[in-house]
């Protein structure tokens, strides 16, 4: 009897299995635990290599049987910068894969889905960090996707040979494309209601929501959106001038054609792009591709040409206080350039050299392009700002505010794999984030019962929710990014 009795806690205790699932390639066996099912490194396309290295992504290949969806795919190629955590995944070309977290739902369920881009500049990144894991949301009755998409120049590279066949440019866009539309097709499999679909990301993820708000290949994929410090005022190059980085590339790797490219090894292609290091003359980043990618994101939605779909936007309070005093002027000699015969009167806004030198780089980056598109986007659909400025107790200094990214493990609610003892009151700011995002995420608007009020964006006085212990209301603007804007906007 004490024996049945020990076996009985023991399975009681075990994580349980979960059923299966099928889907439009195959059927999937995930992990259950704590009433959310896990179903991860899922293929949505085929895998990009060989003659589908820069190509479209096509259709995944089928499988028989349950195939087993209980531990994450590899990540996409990539280079960690110094000081950079990554996700312990190894690496490789075929990474193509998304997870699902969902919750125990009846047959027939319509959850709302929010599906996470990760961000990395565009040249790093995962959707395996333990820091994004999506059970915590999950538990609140959404299903949470996630997924990987190319990087660097395996994710952005135009070239003659590629763009006479009108392949384009923008792999890494068209793989989140993809994605979304392996939701459609997917998701109501997981109790999800593909016609309640949130996209949200950060940094590069932020920036890839705004892209695909402006995009016309992206529409209907898509019911809403959250972008946070994803800026969205920068202008990418034109196909032209990605085509000569292409073959410039191409002429000092030694192919000459586009077989001989898509031989290269991939530790050719990887080359040495990182964060800090982006290979100006021979990577040419994302591209504006005149389909994908029509124009600068900050002419569509100012034009008004953006899906018109409910957006939360907004970004921390101090994106690049990590960035030793010694190199902000690195940063600031551009951001003040780009502005143009302006940029005193941008600097004198400030009060002081100091903050001028502190806070201009991040500001011009990050916090008024938040304010404009946000600003320009609720005259066509419902739009709450915020700006993130809370620090975790344990990581607080003086005359120092939320940095970039430090947003993200609130989002998710998931302190319990931040590498610092959470206090009390840094939970109470993630449960009341991650609430504010699935209100949002399953009704359009991010107020909730028991939750600080926050206001839709009026962009004739726009104010925003700062978010802190205590959050609150305040106005949106200042006289830096009042000069900032007027600077950018030739008034």
């Amino acid at each position: 009897m004490i024996r049945l009795l020990g076996l009985l806690l023991l399975a009681m205790a075990m994580p349980a299995a979960a059923q299966d699932v099928r889907i439009d390639s195959g059927t999937l066996h995930g992990a259950a635990a704590d009433g959310v099912s896990a179903f991860k490194g899922i293929p949505y396309v085929a895998p990009p290599v060989g003659p589908l290295r820069w190509h479209a992504p096509e259709a995944p290949p089928a499988w028989t049987g349950a195939r087993d969806a209980t531990g994450f795919g590899a990540d996409c190629m990539q280079n960690l910068f110094p000081g950079a955590t990554g996700s312990g995944q190894p690496q490789s070309e075929d990474c193509l894969f998304l997870n699902v977290w969902t919750p125990a739902h009846p047959k027939g369920a319509k959850l709302p889905v929010m599906v996470w881009i990760h961000g990395g500049g565009f040249v790093g990144g995962s959707s395996a960090l333990a820091e994004t894991d999506g059970a915590r949301l999950a538990k609140r009755g959404v299903v949470v996707v996630s997924f990987n998409y190319r990087l660097g120049r395996f994710g952005f590279f135009a070239h003659p040979a590629l763009t006479a066949g009108r392949e384009g440019g923008n792999w890494g866009l068209l793989d989140q494309i993809a994605a979304l539309r392996w939701v459609q097709r997917n998701v109501a499999a997981f109790g999800g209601d593909p016609g309640n679909v949130t996209i949200l990301g950060e940094s590069a993820g932020g920036e890839s929501v705004i892209r695909l708000m402006a995009s016309p290949a992206a529409r209907g994929l898509f019911a809403k959106a959250i972008a946070s410090s994803g800026g969205g005022r920068d202008a990418w190059p034109n196909v032209a001038t990605a085509e000569a980085k292409g073959a410039a590339f191409a002429a000092k790797a030694g192919a000459g054609d586009l077989a001989a490219l898509r031989a290269l090894p991939a530790a050719t292609v990887l080359g040495g792009i990182n964060l800090l290091n982006k290979e100006d003359a021979i990577y040419s980043g994302p591209i504006t591709d005149g389909a994908i990618v029509p124009a600068n994101a900050d002419r569509q939605f100012a034009q008004g040409a953006e899906a018109r779909v409910p957006a939360i936007i907004g970004n921390n309070d101090d994106e690049l206080g990590f960035v030793p005093a010694a190199f902000l002027p690195m940063l600031n000699g551009p951001a003040l350039t780009a502005l143009g015969a302006k940029a005193e009167a941008v600097e004198a806004a400030y009060g002081t050299p100091e903050n001028a030198t502190r806070h201009v780089a991040g500001d011009v980056m990050f916090t008024e392009p938040a304010l404009a598109i946000a600003t320009r986007h609720a005259k066509q659909a419902p739009t709450w700002l915020y700006r993130f400025g809370y620090v975790a107790a344990a990581k607080r200094k003086p005359g120092m505010g939320a940095g970039h990214a430090t947003d993200v493990i609130f989002q998710f609610d998931n302190l319990a794999h931040a590498d610092f003892a959470a206090t009390a009151e840094d939970q109470a700011v993630a449960r009341r984030i991650a609430d504010y995002w699935v209100n949002f995420a399953r009704t359009g608007d991010p107020d909730g019962a028991g939750q600080p009020r926050w206001t839709r964006l009026d962009p004739k006085a726009p104010a925003m929710l700062v978010i802190g212990a205590d959050p609150k209301m305040a106005p949106a603007a200042s006289p830096a990014l009042t000069a900032i804007s007027a600077a950018r906007d030739g008034n």
